[in-house]
C-alpha cells in the first residue's frame, strides 16, 4: 500500500468498541503534551493504522481552540506517518490524546509527534524482541 502524505477516511478510527478496547487494554507511550496509546488489533479495513485524536475538555475550555489543536494534530500525524508505515508488520489502533493546557505551534507540535512516533516503534521494537 502507498502511504503518501494522506490521512484518508479509512485510515481514520471511529469504531467505539475499538476505542473502549484501547484505553481498556491499550499500552502508551508519551511525550509532553502529547500521549500515544496503541492497541496491535486486526482493523475491519485493509489499513495498517487507523488513528483518532482527542483534546480534554477540562484541560481547553473553548471548543475553537479544541478543534485547532485536533487539526493541528492530524496534519502533524499525516505529515509523520511515514516513520512507522515502513517499520511495522501488524496493523494497531491509534488514539492520540493531548495533555497541555495551552496551544502549540504547529512547529512544536510537529516535533513532538516525531519524537512520540519514534518512541512507539522503540517500544514495539523492545517488547518484539522481549518475546
Amino acid at each position: 500500500m502507498n502511504v503518501g502524505q494522506t490521512f484518508s477516511k479509512e485510515e481514520k478510527l471511529k469504531s467505539k468498541k475499538i476505542i473502549g478496547k484501547i484505553f481498556a487494554e491499550g499500552s502508551s507511550v508519551s511525550k509532553y503534551p502529547l500521549r500515544l496509546i496503541y492497541l496491535e488489533t486486526d482493523l475491519p479495513k485493509d489499513v495498517k493504522i487507523q488513528a483518532a485524536v482527542s483534546v480534554a475538555k477540562r484541560h481547553v475550555k473553548l471548543a475553537s481552540k479544541r478543534n485547532r489543536i485536533k487539526r493541528l494534530m492530524r496534519e502533524a500525524y499525516r505529515k509523520n506517518k511515514h516513520l512507522i508505515f515502513n517499520n511495522i508488520e501488524t496493523s494497531y489502533a491509534f488514539m492520540f490524546l493531548y495533555l497541555g493546557k495551552d496551544e502549540l505551534s504547529f512547529a512544536q507540535l510537529n516535533t513532538n509527534m516525531q519524537l512520540l512516533l519514534k518512541k512507539f516503534l522503540k517500544n514495539i521494537n523492545d517488547e518484539n524482541d522481549s518475546q
